[in-house]
């Protein structure tokens, strides 16, 4: 494993808090974050479920900063949380998730509490942690991909996903995933949602658009699978691919020399945000 790759202990933390902590990049979260979500909502009940859900405050298209930020502080106590901070942010994400459930007039029936959509929203996470390690630092070896894999089941159980419904190890996890590939697909509603909202940041202010939306929509499409590329009609090629990992390498190298505390944020700033509103008794999501 790479020296950025191994991030040193955090203080007061138990020794698989300080082993999980040690995969959380902060840069890499915010660069492949959209192309995650994406794939995500690949699947037609998790995509029918954002598309439609009447939960307006968690929505891409109209409180994208909210959603952001709940995401990442989802991440956040996931993977470095304890277990009151888990059992906190599963019963506020499920207040929000007892509203997301097809209608009468839904194209396909979907529930949020469904387990088996929260495990492939968890192998989307994995997947992405997976690819920024890759990307950034180069991989790991065999014993801290095979921790890191165990710790990703979190993802899903930081919801209401049974822990065994998790594949049992990284063979498993690939012939789970390959069996997916073929379920996957955007109608048209959700396609313009995601190149709208997700690649275009359509919602975000004129200012952010131009500041942000070109570096957006080449790292959304750098860290997507070309099937999703291909699904949702997103230019790339060799040349893209090659700039692409380039730069990202670039940026592992930058990350390699940076403390340690620095990789980790904005996590930390996110899971403390949580305590605190929790202690005060406000919403959490």
């Amino acid at each position: 494993m790479t020296r950025s790759a191994r991030a040193g202990r955090p203080q007061d933390v138990s020794d698989d808090t300080a082993r999980r902590h040690r995969y959380l990049n902060g840069v890499g979260a915010l660069l492949g974050g959209p192309a995650n979500v994406i794939m995500q909502l690949s699947l037609p009940p998790v995509g029918r479920g954002v598309v439609e859900s009447v939960v307006a405050s968690g929505s891409y298209a109209t409180r994208p900063a909210k959603r952001g930020r709940t995401t990442l502080t989802y991440l956040a106590v996931a993977m470095i949380g304890t277990d009151e901070d888990q059992a906190a942010y599963r019963a506020a994400v499920g207040t929000a998730h007892r509203q997301v459930r097809s209608g009468p007039h839904s194209p396909v029936r979907y529930n949020a509490f469904d387990p088996q959509l929260q495990l492939w929203v968890a192998a989307c996470l994995y997947r992405g942690v997976l690819d920024t390690v890759n990307l950034l630092f180069g991989g790991m070896n065999e014993q801290d991909a095979d921790d890191m894999y165990r710790d990703a089941a979190r993802f899903g159980t930081t919801l209401q996903m049974p822990a065994e419904l998790w594949p049992a190890d990284r063979a498993a996890f690939d012939q789970y995933w390959d069996s997916m590939l073929g379920k996957l697909s955007f109608d048209d509603e959700v396609r313009t949602y995601l190149l709208n909202y997700v690649v275009e940041l359509a919602a975000w202010r004129r200012g952010v658009q131009v500041a942000f939306g070109r570096a957006n929509r080449f790292f959304t499409t750098g860290f997507l699978p070309q099937q999703f590329r291909d699904e949702l009609g997103l230019p790339w090629s060799p040349r893209r691919q090659r700039v692409f990992e380039i730069v990202m390498r670039t940026l592992g190298r930058v990350l390699e020399v940076l403390p340690d505390a620095w990789r980790a944020q904005p996590f930390e700033r996110y899971l403390d945000d949580m305590r605190e509103r929790r202690a005060q008794g406000k919403n959490l999501i």
